[in-house]
């Protein structure tokens, strides 16, 4: 299967022109021929944790949000982060995943929330794997990635592929996303696949570099700092 990384940059909270800029890189994904596509953190909205906070509208009510349409109807299977509705008074940071068809697959909730998210965001307790295609996959969001025992737990539960919706930052963040995923790709013999920002996000500016590396850490493809794009690389069972 031909997995596809995105890159962008986001619209600070504004679902709809942000999920108008993902469907046509899914599209393009599909074209290219991605059987799945991953998206970074909190794609639908911007990573804009104030507005999220301020603003119950921008949080996705559950899958079947029909502001999802767009990408749900782009012909190849997504992996979308965003801000969803709980059953408590916070929102999780939540990657929804659907298949071609636009059905649901798995719902999987961040972990370990990074600093000022844990005053915004309620944490998941249970990891995320779902198979697709032959294939068993496992989902990190961010933060999540740097604690590599939940690649291991993937791992050791027969997943293939690691999928990482992510915000790194130029500076420091551009240091960290090039040492956390080949890492977690070389300790646990995964495929491992970055979705990043890329420009404006929130208070940072993305770096860019979605990438998918190879079990042992070799990089397959890498998109540049500064265009919005996807990359496409071919994973086996």
């Amino acid at each position: 299967m031909k997995i596809a990384a995105a890159q962008l940059t986001c619209i600070p909270a504004d679902i709809p022109g942000n999920t108008a800029r993902a469907a046509a890189l899914a599209v393009e994904a599909r074209d290219a021929g991605a059987g799945l596509v991953v998206f970074p953190e909190l794609t639908p909205t911007g990573y804009e944790l104030a507005a999220l906070a301020a603003d119950p509208g921008l949080w996705i009510a559950d899958p079947d949000d029909p502001r999802l349409d767009p990408l749900r109807s782009a012909g190849t299977a997504v992996a979308v982060n965003v801000a969803l509705r709980s059953d408590g008074p916070r929102p999780v940071i939540a990657t929804l995943v659907y298949c071609a068809d636009g059905a649901p697959v798995t719902t999987y909730v961040k972990q370990h929330l990074y600093r000022q998210e844990q005053d915004a965001f309620a944490a998941g307790d249970r990891d995320g794997h779902f198979e697709l295609g032959g294939i068993r996959f496992s989902l990190g969001i961010c933060f999540d990635n740097h604690f590599p025992e939940l690649a291991g737990r993937a791992a050791a539960a027969g997943c293939r592929v690691h999928l990482a919706s992510s915000l790194y930052g130029t500076g420091g963040g551009t240091e960290e996303r090039a040492t956390v995923y080949p890492g977690l790709a070389k300790e646990h013999g995964l495929y491992v696949v970055l979705a990043n920002h890329v420009g404006a996000a929130g208070p940072w500016t993305g770096c860019g570099g979605a990438a998918v590396w190879a079990p042992g850490g070799h990089l397959l493809a890498e998109a540049d700092d500064r265009t919005a794009m996807v990359v496409t690389a071919e994973v086996t069972a």
